[in-house]
């Protein structure tokens, strides 16, 4: 059999003769190759341009490789600074595209600073392909100089892993990882490679994208018939249904299908943060977030719906509050790739395994085809009532006098990029983010699972490399962006022009939130300003344009400075050092026992409506609450 593709420069025909550069072998069944040759090479066949990474003794002979492979043009590396940040930015550029992320590191120290952002993808179902370097293999298991078992260490958190034990089963081994990093429920995958299986000569060929065969691995993609069927009969007989999407919509982009069940059907849609942007949130039927520092009136809908449509959802406990109290009255529909998932939390009346897309493609099919006609009125009341809910609970960001507050800070940030792609790190920023930004599909890119710290602007990083016509904004913290603020260097080196706003209280924020409310305001090392850096000079040191804004009246200007500029910048907003985050959930209770709600409009002249007393705190609450939004007490 005859292969046709490009050669390595070191590579010899079958007679010993050397071939040039580039040039094409056309009468070999297979070329003298090396293991770090096959490795590019399969990642080039499976569409790798860029590589996110930093290199290292046992890496060196792939490093090596990558030179040759970027002087032909056929792929790109992106130097970190520090791993972590490698491991992010491969993620950010997976979330951002749909595609798989790939990342390097060396062996030993280089391959554990991966680990954080390993876990961080894998709780998160993101698709990445991690490669490290390893000791000989005869150097396995001799505590040699940056050994590390990172194939045992990252077992609990990789889809799948590989140590390349054999150059030839390199091609192989590849494309198996891309195949089950980006198929059914997405995730990282680790190939460890000793190091002289990179040196390693051997007859090498290709194995193509879409051939590989893995038996025993056939995630399930289309729903049960009898099952969609059950959903349907549901989905017609609910007065109050809730459409309930998380990530798996994402990954799935199912964003169209979503759209149309909801519309066909009037039903209200919630999401959560790994959900955000599954369903316009302009849209009316759309109710935002849910969950600890969701929008009041999605959980008091999913407190009160009578079926809960779960797409690509995990029922997370910060989602969930307290378990048995969530969704306590619905009927419950649970779509998701994952069996594993399917019953974990919540015991659903109708469970569907597949593929989100193609069940919903395939009950809108079924629904269609039996001309059943849906009847407009039949949510109308539960809308009305959800209505009431935004008009008496809405998200508001506010104005205070003599400082800015955080949330007018990310809603003028969101009015004058509306469209942009948004990272974030984690904490009160985050909740804030989520709750006043509008965002499209796969624009918004955040931790959620693992909330790592440190995430925000490496994943900027990766997004922006990913779409670099797009705007790419990194919403961050103080605390947060201090965790890999080297990745400044990275953004300067490649003109990589990410926007970091950095929303600084001087404290780890939540942190402090939580102390204020849980532990008697004792503040155990959550104050951030003492030792804290000059952000606009550090931001300068890297070569990378720094801004400082302490006022309202600095502040529209400020942004569009910000987006106008032709590179990199990063922007210290000093905000309100005691703002909390609400509504919140406060842990053991249920979503609809939540604290720090605004107040419902005051009624004008002639107007009537019945109140209930709380018992606890005297408040005055509209009759269809079943909670107290002031204490959280049951009425």
């Amino acid at each position: 059999m005859r292969k046709v593709f490009p050669a390595p420069a070191h590579a010899l025909t079958q007679n010993g003769s050397p071939l040039q550069n580039g040039s094409l072998i056309h009468t070999v069944t297979s070329i003298r190759a090396t293991g770090a040759f096959a490795l590019m090479d399969s990642l080039r066949r499976q569409g790798v341009k860029h590589i996110f990474g930093y290199p290292g003794g046992a890496i060196l002979p792939i490093y090596d490789e990558i030179y040759r492979s970027e002087s032909a043009g056929h792929v790109m590396h992106i130097l970190a600074r520090h791993e972590q940040g490698a491991a992010h930015a491969a993620d950010g550029y997976a979330r951002a595209t749909g595609k798989v992320g790939v990342c390097f590191a060396t062996s030993g120290p280089g391959a554990t600073n991966l680990v954080t952002g390993i876990a961080t993808a894998q709780m998160d179902s993101i698709p990445m392909v991690v490669i490290t370097g390893q000791v000989p293999r005869a150097a396995i298991g001799s505590d040699a100089f940056q050994e590390t078992d990172i194939y045992g260490i990252t077992l609990p958190i990789v889809k799948h892993s590989y140590v390349v034990r054999n150059p030839a089963d390199m091609a192989r081994i590849v494309a198996e990882a891309f195949h089950i990093a980006r198929s059914g429920r997405p995730g990282p995958v680790l190939i460890d490679i000793p190091k002289d299986v990179g040196l390693e000569e051997f007859d090498y060929v290709p194995v193509e994208p879409g051939t590989v065969k893995l038996p025993g691995y056939r995630p399930t993609v289309k729903g049960n018939p009898r099952q969609l069927v059950q959903a349907l009969k549901l989905i017609r007989q609910a007065q109050r249904p809730l459409l309930y999407v998380g990530g798996g919509a994402i990954s799935a982009d199912a964003h169209a299908e979503i759209k149309d069940l909801a519309e066909r059907y009037q039903i209200p849609v919630t999401t959560t943060l790994m959900g955000i942007g599954a369903f316009d949130e302009h849209h009316s039927l759309s109710v935002g977030m849910l969950g600890m520092h969701g929008t009041a009136y999605a959980n008091f809908a999913v407190t009160e719906c009578d079926l809960l449509i779960a797409v690509g959802a995990r029922f997370d406990d910060r989602v969930t509050g307290k378990l048995d109290e969530f969704a306590a009255h619905a009927k419950v529909i649970h779509i998701d790739i994952d069996p594993a998932e399917v019953g974990k939390n919540r015991i659903p009346d109708v469970p569907i395994v597949g593929d989100v897309r193609q069940v919903l493609i395939e009950m809108l099919k079924r629904d269609r085809e039996n001309h059943k006609v849906t009847d407009p009125e039949q949510t109308q009341g539960w809308l009305k009532r959800i209505d009431r809910w935004k008009h008496d609970y809405p998200m508001v960001a506010p104005i205070y006098p003599d400082e800015l507050s955080p949330q007018e800070v990310i809603s003028e940030v969101g009015r004058q990029a509306p469209h942009a792609f948004y990272t974030t790190d984690v904490g009160q920023h985050q909740m804030w983010a989520a709750q006043f930004l509008k965002n499209g599909p796969r624009r918004w890119i955040s931790s959620a699972g693992l909330g790592t710290m440190g995430y925000g602007m490496p994943a900027a990083l990766g997004a922006k490399v990913a779409v670099p016509d797009e705007q790419v904004i990194c919403i961050s913290g103080d605390s947060s962006f201090q965790m890999n603020c080297q990745e400044l260097g990275t953004l300067a080196q490649y003109g990589i022009a990410v926007k970091t706003v950095i929303i600084n209280n001087g404290w780890q924020g939540m942190v402090r939130q939580w102390q204020q409310a849980f532990y008697g305001e004792r503040y155990s090392s959550s104050d951030m300003q003492p030792g804290m850096p000059n952000f606009e000079l550090l931001a300068q040191a890297f070569g990378v344009k720094g801004m400082v804004v302490r006022s309202r009246e600095q502040l529209q200007e400020a942004i569009a400075t910000m987006l106008a500029h032709d590179g990199p910048v990063l922007m210290d907003v000093r905000v309100k050092r005691d703002e909390n985050c609400y509504p919140m959930v406060v842990p053991g209770k249920s979503n609809a026992q939540m604290v720090g709600l605004p107040k419902p409009p005051e009624l004008t002249h002639g107007q009537q409506l019945e109140t209930v007393v709380c018992s606890n705190c005297s408040s005055e609450n509209a009759p269809d609450h079943k909670f107290c939004p002031e204490c959280g007490t049951k009425l």
